[in-house]
């Protein structure tokens, strides 16, 4: 199994982070990888809440199996290469005064082998750009939104 961890300070508090994440069919309004997402079960939150996302030619489907509302999300992805066992990413948010770290953890596993091994890692590079990407484009959203112009002003 792979781990990939990344951080990022974004400027805006705990719930308003948390509000975003919870939005769960709406990244692609705020992740600049994703291209489409929708909500695929009738659950609006919580575990077991579906959506499907699409990034490129590549779609998958995401399932809640962690909800801790302010705290934490955990999902499991499926629909990519049968050669991968399994990917989640997991979510944290932790206050520091105005601001929220924002903590996303990818683990990825492909299985006990060297070489399956070594293929988690090489998956764990590229879904750790990924990571980068939503936590720069979570960010961008709160610098840029009108809640934070207002705060701001």
């Amino acid at each position: 199994m792979a781990t990939v961890m990344k951080s990022a300070t974004i400027p805006a508090s705990v719930g308003a982070v948390w509000a975003v994440l919870a939005d769960f069919p709406a990244i692609s309004q705020w992740a600049p990888n994703v291209d489409h997402s929708c909500l695929l079960s009738d659950q609006t939150e919580g575990v077991g809440m579906l959506r499907r996302i699409q990034t490129g030619r590549t779609t998958v489907v995401e399932t809640v199996e962690h909800w801790e509302p302010g705290a934490a999300l955990r999902y499991a992805i499926t629909g990519l290469p049968p050669i991968i066992r399994s990917v989640t990413n997991a979510w944290s948010l932790e206050s520091n005064g105005d601001v929220t770290i924002a903590t996303l953890t990818t683990e990825i596993d492909a299985g006990p082998r060297p070489p399956q091994q070594g293929i988690a890692k090489v998956v764990g590079r590229k879904l750790g750009q990924a990571s980068d990407e939503m936590l720069a484009g979570l960010a961008s959203h709160f610098a840029t939104s009108p809640e934070q112009q207002e705060q701001h002003a």
